[in-house]
């Protein structure tokens, strides 16, 4: 249930006719990529572009539509015309020279593996006449070469005076939807109940507070003892190359950093989202959020609703999801899983704040937030967190969704 809302999901995104809200066509991926290098067509470096942008106290890269990578092991795997330093230009970032030389050699023979039509598009010849004849003293000579050396960010390619990627030249990224031969053969996915290729590895999930940084994953079979029927990995639980790609990209737009439609309940990473678009998505956000001015107006906004009768049209039967994700070791653990209608998350936020209604001082905040809640009932440490159990945010959430007794 939850995989194939996640997958309604992404398809609803994908066809939104707002191209700001549109999510990657399968094959592709948004990335923050820091630096492109501009090459002409003959494969000479015109300069390395800086994408980044001051963002409080960091520079953050400019996301950009890309090939989908590879899921990284502790083997070499490249990524399709974009990849690390390490794999772009065979720097040694890690005192490893043999390591360094077959990441490069192995960038490269993932270009070469493209269909005859890719590896005659003129930014593809460019990049391989480039890798043919990159020059450690020309790249010195760029400002932003020092960067690299020090993070060995992300890098890709452009054609001087083009604005696409060459990546995301149509060919490129059609080559990058098609096989790759990382199924786990065919088999019927347990999402659509369509016949079709297996996805033998999930894309990783990335923003689950407290789970690894380089991601986790929801499905996954790692060790012989998860293993059924003589299977192994995606066949477990076979999930279509689509659906896997549709589920994890929609989980990931939902985690992301500036996502409107997350927020953080004790350990539990909680993305919530409508089946069509429904203004209840942004009103849920701040109700929930540890934010007491937009907090109190989205209360104002809900019990005016509520009275008036709002959610009693159609329009309130829309069905709405609430789920929270915990960090489990390498997995993400499912802390809750909540459905119901726009008009039953209406009630049930309107009885949890009529049950907390309480006399209060001038200054103080017109309603108490989740987290407030949470804060309030534990002990604060010296670093300035709470010493809040690890479950309880998720049952405190539980029970307000379901309208059933707080936790004791």
């Amino acid at each position: 249930m939850i995989l194939q809302a996640l997958n309604d999901y992404y398809d609803r995104k994908a066809a939104s006719p707002n191209t700001a809200e549109r999510l990657p066509a399968f094959g592709l991926e948004e990335k923050e990529i820091p630096f492109i290098l501009e090459i002409t067509h003959d494969g000479q470096l015109v300069q390395i572009a800086d994408t980044r942008t001051m963002q409080g106290k960091k520079k953050i890269g400019q996301r950009f539509l890309a090939p989908m990578g590879v899921k990284k092991t502790s083997g070499v795997a490249a990524n399709l015309l974009w990849d690390n330093a390490g794999y772009v230009l065979g720097i040694d970032a890690k005192g490893k020279p043999e390591r360094a030389t077959e990441q490069k050699a192995a960038f490269r023979a993932r270009i070469e593996a493209l269909p005859p039509a890719a590896k005659e598009i003129a930014g593809v010849r460019a990049v391989l006449a480039f890798l043919d004849g990159i020059e450690t003293a020309r790249l010195e000579k760029e400002p932003a070469w020092g960067d690299i050396l020090e993070s060995n960010p992300l890098l890709t390619f452009r054609l001087h005076g083009e604005t696409e990627l060459i990546c995301q030249h149509p060919d490129v990224a059609a080559a990058a939807a098609g096989p790759d031969g990382e199924e786990a053969g065919a088999g019927l996915c347990l999402i659509t109940g369509r016949i079709g290729p297996v996805e033998r590895l999930h894309t990783a999930i990335k923003g689950v507070w407290g789970a690894q940084t380089s991601g986790a994953n929801i499905v996954s079979f790692n060790l012989d003892a998860f293993n059924s029927y003589g299977k192994s990995q995606g066949a477990n639980a076979p999930v279509g190359k689509r659906a896997a790609f549709a589920y994890t990209t929609a989980l990931n737009h939902l985690l992301a950093r500036d996502s409107r439609q997350r927020v953080q309940v004790g350990d539990a990473s909680t993305v919530f989202w409508a089946e069509k678009q429904d203004e209840f998505e942004d009103l849920f956000g701040n109700l929930v959020r540890d934010d007491p001015d937009a907090g109190a107006q989205a209360m104002k906004a809900l019990f005016d609703a509520v009275h008036s009768g709002k959610y009693a049209t159609p329009e309130g039967g829309t069905r709405f999801y609430v789920l929270g994700l915990a960090p489990n070791a390498a997995r993400i653990a499912i802390r809750f899983w909540h459905v119901a209608t726009v008009r039953e998350m209406a009630a049930a936020f309107a009885r949890h704040f009529e049950d907390l209604r309480v006399a209060r001082g001038p200054n103080d905040p017109e309603y108490l937030s989740l987290s407030g809640i949470l804060k309030a009932c534990h002990r604060r440490k010296s670093d300035g967190t709470y010493d809040i159990p690890p479950n309880l945010g998720g049952d405190v959430m539980r029970a307000v969704l379901a309208g059933t007794s707080y936790p004791a």
